[in-house]
């Protein structure tokens, strides 16, 4: 028979100060013992793996100790914990909980608490993942649990914390244990594998920290059998091959595939993950667990939450600096939606295969350093409207037929008069163009900067209706080219003006285009076939505010809802209609009606008074016979 021992058993702590990552409960638990404020009952609960059993086992040994040391660790010499060691004690007492959960297990555990120890101190009882026992069982345990005797004393051990019954939480002291962090359990992981004479590389011991999720149970388990098909010798590869996953070399040559927009490269190293067994979903989740890290990578605070082995910290930052920051946030949100909807999803494949395809064209819509070009496409939008129209032939000076024709067509005058010779045209021509160049800043995307173009490329739309008509006769040919400069100057003012109006604050609104606006709104909705919302915005009451409040006065909740949910198309409506930037308030007003009153019921003398006053003779003959009403 093999002496062999799997590392959990053979490196269990015995001691406080070896139990990894529970500072905050060793601690305590310590200081209880050497001030004696020993509880009668504990509850340690958490997940799994992280020392629960482990610390009840250390505590029931060490408050029995004959000769505890200094720093309040059991000696491991006397007879108490010799016996311990050998499973020989009959001080502790450990009980799964999963198999006797009944009362008859709980009432014989009774019956033994009623004995005191024959050697050492305390009786300790561990009951493990309590959890499972009835309810019967726990109702059963609770006197017993209030009220122990003072040498007994029980741990409880839980990963359930939830599933325990209130009456029993409150008599317990509960210790919360965390997950253990993955550099704790790689400095644990490199410490074992030392005294083994393993050759483990740090880059695997932190894949296996990272795939048992805070576990040191199911980390030196999976360090068993790796070394077992490695013959100890654990490295980067030979660990991500063993536990089945997808390198960071993989997610790095899909990211370089989508920043070069080649779609055909990112298709075949999806294929290429399938048939090694690889689901959809895990190479999702591993592909965002990427770009999250190439996103901490832009910021040196973040560097602390990059969660990767130290050899490829170095190769994160060289790709984080290749993806713009924009492209990494909304290849996120394209991974996210992607996980969210892959178990709906009927074939997982091409839902995969889609969300890689927008991957590899997401650059394009991404400017670096920035948000969407598609958003700064929408405020060019938002700036033509409010720029002049586009007119090339205010540019620099074009040829000088082009020009007399425009100056000569938009300006007809009453009394005919010779046509202008064509050099006083010139004198006037350059102030349009250097009005033009001193407002190109303000309208950029309307006016280009760059040189004169050519007649033939700018159209002049005055020109084919100038043509068959013959010179329209003016008074003088420089004021005509003087009234056309000061029309194109007057022009660009009211506009700029606009403009800056616009950009100051909001501008008052009137109740009638205000009104005109809210109906063209209603009339959309009817258009579109949406009569419960059309029947609904019918019911409302329509109000203006100044200077930018609408406000909406509904006649019940219902109706208020349906206009809440279109708040912000109405918003919009508003904009892109009639240029008005509006608040969108509502306000309930139930109206009262006859109904909703109800009916009164009359007493006899409101009932004859109301009849006196259809018939003025009832009062006369009831003060003539002298009769009362009776009540």
């Amino acid at each position: 028979m093999s002496d062999y021992i799997v590392s959990a058993r053979k490196y269990r702590p015995q001691t406080f100060d070896t139990v990894v990552g529970q500072e905050h409960i060793t601690t305590t638990l310590k200081n209880a013992i050497k001030n004696h404020h020993l509880a009668h009952a504990y509850l340690f609960c958490g997940p799994r793996g992280v020392g629960k059993t482990t610390c009840a086992r250390i505590l029931a040994k060490t408050i029995n100790c004959e000769s505890p040391t200094a720093d309040v660790e059991a000696c491991g010499t006397c007879s108490t914990c010799t016996s311990f060691r050998d499973n020989t004690s009959f001080n502790v007492f450990e009980l799964d909980a999963a198999s006797n959960n009944s009362v008859e297990d709980i009432r014989e555990l009774t019956n033994q608490v009623r004995f005191a120890p024959q050697h050492g101190k305390y009786k300790i009882y561990i009951i493990d993942e309590v959890h499972m026992l009835s309810a019967s069982a726990f109702n059963a345990f609770l006197k017993t649990l209030e009220e122990p005797p003072p040498y007994a004393i029980f741990i409880l051990a839980t990963t359930e914390k939830h599933k325990i019954l209130p009456t029993i939480l409150s008599r317990c002291q509960i210790f919360d244990f965390k997950r253990i962090t993955t550099n704790d359990i790689v400095d644990h992981l490199a410490g074992i594998a030392a005294k083994e004479s393993m050759i483990a590389n740090e880059a695997a011991l932190h894949v296996i920290a990272q795939k048992s999720e805070g576990c040191m149970r199911d980390a030196l388990s999976m360090l068993d059998r790796i070394a077992s098909f490695t013959n100890g010798m654990l490295t980067y590869a030979n660990t991500m091959e063993h536990l089945n996953l997808l390198d960071a070399d993989f997610y790095f040559r899909l990211t370089d595939a989508m920043l070069a927009q080649d779609v055909s490269t990112v298709l075949l190293q999806f294929d290429a993950a399938l048939e090694r067994g690889f689901e959809g979903d895990v190479i999702i989740t591993g592909l965002a667990e990427n770009f999250r890290n190439l996103m901490l990578c832009k910021d040196a605070r973040m560097a602390k939450l990059l969660d990767v082995p130290n050899d490829l910290k170095p190769l994160y930052h060289e790709k984080a600096n290749q993806a713009p920051p924009s492209f990494i946030i909304s290849a996120l949100n394209v991974l996210n939606d992607c996980e969210l909807n892959y178990k709906s999803a009927t074939n997982k494949r091409l839902h995969v295969e889609l969300a890689l395809i927008r991957l590899c064209y997401l650059l394009q819509f991404t400017k670096p350093g920035s948000g969407m070009q598609v958003a700064e496409a929408g405020e060019k939008k938002n700036s033509d409207t409010v720029a002049p129209p586009p007119q090339p032939s205010y540019q620099a000076p074009v040829a000088r037929e082009a020009e007399a024709t425009y100056n000569s067509a938009p300006a007809p005058q009453p009394a005919p008069a010779p046509p202008p010779p064509p050099a006083p045209v010139q004198a006037p021509a350059p102030r349009p163009a250097q009005v033009m160049q001193q407002s190109a800043p303000v309208h950029e995307p309307v006016i280009p900067h760059s040189a004169p173009a050519p007649p033939q490329a700018s159209p002049v739309p005055p020109v084919p209706q100038a043509a068959p008509a013959p010179a329209p006769p003016q008074a003088s040919p420089a004021p005509a080219s003087r009234k056309v400069s000061m029309g194109l100057l007057n022009n660009l003012d009211s506009e700029i003006s606009a403009a800056a109006s616009r950009q100051q604050g909001p501008v008052e609104i009137a109740y009638e285009p205000a009104l005109a606006v809210f109906e063209a709104f209603k009339e959309q909705l009817k258009a579109a076939d949406k009569t419960m919302l059309y029947a609904q915005f019918n019911l409302v009451k329509f109000e203006v505010h100044p200077p930018d409040e609408v406000r909406i006065i509904t006649p019940s909740e219902l109706t208020d809802t349906y206009i809440k949910e279109l708040r912000n198309q109405i918003i919009d409506f508003y904009y892109t209609t009639a240029r008005m930037k509006v608040r969108l308030t509502t306000v309930i007003v139930e109206e009262k009606t006859a109904e909703d009153e109800g009916t009164r019921v009359l007493s006899k003398s409101e009932m004859f008074e109301a009849m006196a006053a259809v018939n003025p003779n009832l009062a006369k003959l009831r003060a003539g016979l002298g009769m009362q009403i009776e009540y």
